[in-house]
């Protein structure tokens, strides 16, 4: 059951990978244990909130078959972006953790991701930030599946708008000497700048040089007259669930904050390269959002973390 403490967007995003894991014809990223996490009953539950939601819109659902026009709509305002930002981000933790060997995985707004459980390398070390309340569902999913993981796993209660990562991260054991890879995925959607600016800085302060970090986010136009109609859908009911979207930032800007915090850009895929990358020649409704970027970025200097 769904509580008001709980992310209710991190629950929808894994509808949405269960989804595709399952009924999927062309796989972006199989997220196989995406359903598992959820479980049936909540799987359910969220099947009905996103009917009622997308029912509710301007631009309600024009297709045929009631069974089918809800996962029409997921592949038009969902899968595109939860998917291939996933794909972006495993395919560059995969080649750093081939080029350093024992790493650490920083994931910061876990949600219901499952990669600590897809995971086959004891040498991978994984921290999950996410809100008390739904790391205290997720864990009892886990525990009732009886899921082991290859390497450790480190449950690490944040609140991203207050602050305090690097203190969070360093008193559950991690380490700012070992090779660090960090995720943010679906979280600046909901940040405002200072508080995205702050968690950069945060992470900045316990990477080392050479240390990495994927990032996706909405531009600017994100929340001007002109754009996309499924953004302005996914504003809509995101808002309508009680998790409203924050306008987008400049490349500039999110260039800015990351030179602050010591990053160097390695990767930008912009809409059209997330397109050409991803959706290529795929049929039906999966297509790259026209205003979503991401970013891969390096750790150039190194700072000595400050207790």
């Amino acid at each position: 059951m769904i509580t008001a403490q709980e992310s209710i967007t991190a629950k929808l995003c894994s509808f949405a990978r269960a989804y595709h894991s399952t009924m999927g014809r062309e796989k972006i990223f199989d997220d196989y244990l995406a359903y598992d996490i959820i479980g049936r009953e909540e799987y359910a539950q969220l099947d009905g909130l996103l009917r009622e939601a997308f029912s509710a819109l301007p631009t309600r659902p024009r297709y045929g078959f009631e069974n089918v026009w809800l996962f029409e709509e997921l592949d038009r305002c969902f899968t595109p972006v939860t998917l291939s930002r996933l794909a972006f981000t495993e395919e560059a933790l995969a080649a750093f953790v081939q080029k350093h060997g024992r790493v650490q995985y920083v994931i910061c707004g876990a949600g219901m991701d499952t990669f600590a459980y897809r995971n086959t390398n004891p040498a991978l070390t994984v921290f999950e930030l996410d809100k008390a309340a739904t790391q205290d569902f997720k864990k009892k999913r886990i525990k009732e599946l009886s899921w082991k993981s290859a390497g450790e796993v480190h449950f690490v209660p944040v609140d991203f708008e207050r602050g305090g990562v690097a203190e969070a991260l360093l008193a559950e054991g991690f380490s700012p000497a070992e090779p660090t890879f960090f995720s943010l995925l679906g979280v600046t959607y909901y940040l405002p700048y200072d508080a995205l600016s702050r968690l950069l800085m945060d992470v900045g302060k316990i990477a080392s040089a050479g240390d990495q970090f994927a990032v996706d986010f909405p531009d600017e136009t994100s929340a001007s007259r002109n754009a996309p109609e499924r953004m302005r859908d996914l504003a809509a009911i995101t808002e309508s669930l009680g998790e409203p979207m924050q306008p987008g930032n400049t490349l500039e800007a999110v260039w800015q904050a990351l030179h602050e915090a010591g990053f160097g850009i390695l990767e930008h895929e912009s809409p059209a390269g997330i397109q050409q990358r991803f959706f290529k020649k795929r049929a039906g409704h999966q297509k790259a959002f026209e205003n979503i970027h991401f970013v891969l970025a390096q750790k150039e200097r190194n700072k000595k973390y400050m207790h």
